[in-house]
């Protein structure tokens, strides 16, 4: 872990304690249950899903209340803290998660059905690498449902604190097209926060 990465857990470690309340505070986890009802492909019954980059783990949680519980369910996160969390926040709906304290490329995981990633890719060095990792967790025939950060002067705020990224439009579907995604829809956060700061897409890996 460089120290770079060690710093930003450590400040993620430092803001777990009330970061489930922010999300659905700031209207994060209404917008991700908005993002995954939209119409289109829905997962089985059965499928697998790893949520990367999961924080107190608000999208897993809009997930389940969405498609129910998944045969499995892992939640990749730096911060145990975060970690810790997002366990008690899913098992509260009976699912229990399979936690691995990692960064997006540190560790390898059987390719899932879905793999969800919010407001990860901003945050990594380089983002088309962090997209072909992606891409390698995603099973022939997945899904990757991608929430990233975009130009908008919240945005230029919230950088002062954790100095991501943002992503146009253009350029990011460009990134997900090069990293060897399908892409199948986008989606445009209706309202409160989300829709100032996040867009959201759904990509397919080729079978």
């Amino acid at each position: 872990m460089s120290d770079t990465t060690e710093s930003l857990t450590n400040r993620y470690d430092g803001a777990a304690g009330k970061w489930r309340d922010k999300m659905r505070t700031l209207g994060y986890y209404d917008g991700y249950l908005g993002f995954l009802c939209e119409p289109g492909s829905r997962p089985g019954a059965h499928s697998r899903v790893i949520d990367v980059g999961a924080g107190t783990a608000a999208f897993s949680e809009a997930w389940v209340a969405v498609n129910g519980a998944p045969s499995e369910l892992a939640l990749m996160e730096p911060s145990q803290a975060m970690l810790n969390r997002g366990a008690e926040a899913l098992r509260a709906r009976g699912v229990e998660p399979r936690l691995l304290p990692a960064i997006l490329g540190e560790v390898r995981y059987t390719p899932s059905h879905e793999v969800l990633a919010a407001h990860v890719i901003e945050h990594c060095p380089d983002p088309l690498l962090a997209l072909q990792h992606l891409f390698g967790l995603t099973r022939g025939g997945g899904r990757l449902r991608l929430v990233v950060s975009k130009p908008h002067w919240c945005n230029a705020i919230i950088w002062l604190q954790w100095r991501h990224r943002t992503f146009g439009k253009a350029e990011i579907q460009s990134l997900v097209k090069e990293a060897g995604f399908d892409i199948e829809s986008d989606y445009a956060f209706p309202s409160g926060p989300p829709s100032r700061t996040s867009y959201g897409l759904v990509a397919r890996r080729p079978d």
